[in-house]
C-alpha cells in the first residue's frame, strides 16, 4: 500500500470517546481523534461548539429519516464527504498518495 498511508500518524485513528449531551440526554460516541478534529473544524466553520453541532446534525438526520441507527458511522461520512467537498476535485492526487496496484505474490 502507498507509505503516504501507511505512514499516518496513530494517533489520527486512535479512538477517543467523548460524552456529548444531545436535549439533555448524554450520550458517549467513540470516534477516531481525526474525526473529532474534522468535527470541531466544522463547528468553528459554523460559529458553534463540537456539541451543538453534533447535536444539530442528530437533529436533521432524525428529522430526514425517523431514526439514527448508528450515528457514529453517519458523524463518520459526513466528515468524509466535508473534506471531500472541501478538496480541490480537479487536481490530482500528489504522487505520494496515489494507490499503487500491489500484485497479488506481494501481498502479506
Amino acid at each position: 500500500m502507498c507509505e503516504y498511508f501507511v505512514k499516518a500518524d496513530p494517533i489520527k485513528y486512535e479512538q477517543r470517546s467523548r460524552t456529548v449531551r444531545i436535549h439533555g440526554v448524554l450520550t458517549s460516541l467513540r470516534l477516531e481523534n481525526m474525526v473529532w478534529d474534522v468535527l470541531a473544524e466544522m463547528a468553528e466553520q459554523e460559529g458553534c461548539t463540537t456539541n451543538a453541532l453534533i447535536a444539530l446534525f442528530h437533529d436533521e438526520i432524525l428529522a430526514h429519516r425517523g431514526e439514527v441507527p448508528n450515528f457514529a458511522s453517519f458523524l463518520r461520512v459526513t466528515c468524509m464527504r466535508y473534506l471531500r467537498r472541501a478538496s480541490p476535485a480537479a487536481a490530482p492526487a500528489p504522487p505520494q498518495a496515489r494507490l499503487v496496484a500491489v500484485p497479488a505474490g506481494a501481498r502479506r
